[in-house]
């Protein structure tokens, strides 16, 4: 696949264009929840549908868990965003957290973006069904 061939290629732009303005705007340095805040005003704005703190149940073995994960924003009901202020940057743990999620969703797009650096970090991941 090709780098402009990717899924929901338009909306993830809309989304990344969100967070910049976001990020513009505040600057680094404020908490995580702050910039989902933020975030959620810039949907609104742009008209992004979303939805926040997405309740995402896990299954194992047919058995619903007790426990479940939240996912920061899920836009357009297929986007997966999960948003970071890490002053180390994205690592590998913010990466599994996100493929963990778009696997217990059924999602294929995810959005990992990071306010905790003076530039906007941001990473997309698609999950395909090998």
């Amino acid at each position: 696949m090709h780098n402009d061939q990717f899924p929901l290629k338009d909306e993830t732009y809309q989304i990344i264009g969100a967070c910049m303005e976001v990020q513009k705007t505040l600057g680094y340095g404020f908490a995580e929840v702050i910039y989902k805040d933020a975030i959620e005003v810039e949907f609104e704005k742009d008209r992004i549908p979303f939805l926040r703190e997405t309740q995402l149940w896990i299954q194992y073995k047919g058995i619903k868990l007790k426990h479940q994960f939240f996912a920061d924003f899920t836009c357009f009901n297929q986007i997966i965003i999960e948003v970071k202020a890490s002053p180390e940057g994205i690592i590998s743990e913010h990466i599994a957290q996100l493929l963990n999620y778009l696997k217990v969703s059924g999602n294929t797009v995810g959005l990992l973006i990071n306010f905790g650096k003076r530039k906007l970090e941001y990473q997309r991941f698609i999950l395909t069904s090998d």
